[in-house]
């Protein structure tokens, strides 16, 4: 299973660049929270400071492993360790864990920060299996946030909450 290494280095720079972003973002309302929370309480519903937090740490954590598993592929087959390279490139087009869903958490209208790193993200559509740029669009059109619902019974109605299926790998060349 050998990868492109140019292929790698674009996604890993995309990765890299939606990262910063996240992390600043997540930094400003860090600051910016900081100081409401005197005032208005923290807020634990859809679309509050501390879920849009908690969307954002989801987000950065997932492009971390992301970028970690590339890194890692790429130095097993540098090195020559081929069973190890293996072993990791068959993780790299999963995609980035809780990327786009962090945001189901994060209060409309997204930042501008979120919104970019979003559209960045939504580049490697064909780097990661199935559907992830579909997935992306739907975030950045959702009107408001959707988790954690109000009415957990509903939701479970719904069919959600449900472990969702990971798509099949595409082939790799």
């Amino acid at each position: 299973m050998d990868y492109d290494l140019d292929e790698l280095w674009h996604v890993a720079g995309i990765l890299n660049e939606a990262l910063a972003l996240l992390k600043g973002e997540e930094k400003r309302l860090v600051e910016h929270r900081a100081g409401r929370e005197r005032e208005y309480g923290s807020g634990d519903g859809a679309g509050s400071s501390g879920q849009t937090l908690i969307g954002l740490g989801e987000m950065t954590t997932g492009l971390r492993a992301s970028i970690d598993g590339l890194a890692l592929y790429a130095g097993f087959t540098a090195l020559g360790l081929e069973k190890r390279a293996e072993g990791e490139g068959g993780r790299l087009r999963l995609e980035p864990r809780c990327v786009p869903s962090g945001t189901n958490r994060m209060a409309r209208p997204l930042s501008e920060a979120t919104v970019r790193a979003l559209q960045l993200l939504r580049e490697l559509d064909t780097f990661f299996a199935g559907g992830f740029a579909d997935r992306i669009d739907e975030a950045l059109a959702a009107p408001r946030a959707t988790y954690p619902p109000a009415d957990w019974e509903a939701y479970r109605r719904q069919g959600c909450g449900a472990r969702r299926r990971r798509p099949e790998r595409p082939e790799l060349g």
